[in-house]
């Protein structure tokens, strides 16, 4: 875990509520795909958990969704401004573990961190194939971004205004990818109904309430099939046989 200021060097909305935030620092860590920060919002008193979307060197991208007062103050913010983080938490996706074909699977902002473990992947020489879900067009994001990496991206929205109409769920079951492995991030409806689904040879990156982010707390701990797990420092991924879905 670090501690750094990070400069905004954008900060612009990409879809309804969801936010690209770019942000630059001198010697910054490079982070693992699936790890999360914790950043310091003025007039907040916890932290805003983030997924990182794409850790660069000196700067990190996060995308996020408005969802209360502490992201509603995030969006307001402009370039120039300085942001305290906690960097390097949690345990990231394991990109050694993929042997060949690796499927990711996302739905609405939880497509986030995909970004970085579908570059991580094609650098390791991995093909990649991507079934993002959305509720509707305008809400389709990173598409573009994962097929200039060389992925193969199918998309689903519910209303069907883009893509295969449904879900996630049915986009598996429509396009019926070859792969070796896969990674699952979003929303906990979306993944329990994958759950049943997939085969064991995968990982599930997990969301809960956090209250330090870095495992003091226990207060995002989960029952896992190995007993109680602490999401922010035990995870956020975890693999699938650990799950007890």
């Amino acid at each position: 875990m670090d501690k750094k200021r990070y400069t905004i060097s954008a900060n612009i909305p990409i879809a309804p509520q969801v936010y690209r935030m770019e942000l630059t620092a001198e010697a910054a860590p490079q982070l693992r795909a699936g790890q999360f920060v914790e950043v310091a919002v003025p007039g907040q008193f916890l932290r805003r958990p983030l997924s990182v979307s794409l850790s660069e060197p000196g700067r990190l991208t996060l995308r996020y969704k408005v969802v209360g007062g502490g992201t509603a103050a995030l969006a307001a913010m402009q370039p120039g401004t300085e942001l305290e983080l906690l960097t390097g938490l949690g345990n990231g996706f394991d990109i050694d573990a993929c042997p060949g074909r690796a499927l990711l699977l996302g739905g609405g902002i939880g497509v986030a961190p995909l970004h970085q473990l579908c570059r991580d992947l094609r650098a390791a020489g991995r093909p990649v194939t991507a079934l993002l879900g959305f509720n509707t067009a305008s809400e389709i994001i990173l598409c573009d971004e994962l097929r200039a990496l060389g992925a193969d991206v199918h998309v689903a929205t519910a209303d069907g205004s883009a893509g295969i109409r449904g879900f996630v769920t049915d986009a598996l079951q429509q396009v019926t990818p070859k792969f070796d492995y896969y990674y699952v991030c979003g929303p906990m409806p979306m993944m329990r109904a994958l759950y049943p689904l997939l085969p064991d040879c995968g990982e599930y990156s997990l969301e809960e309430r956090m209250g330090c982010g870095t495992g003091l707390c226990f207060g995002c701990t989960i029952p896992t099939t190995d007993g109680p797990r602490r999401i922010c420092h035990d995870g956020p991924v975890f693999k699938k046989n650990l799950l007890p879905w």
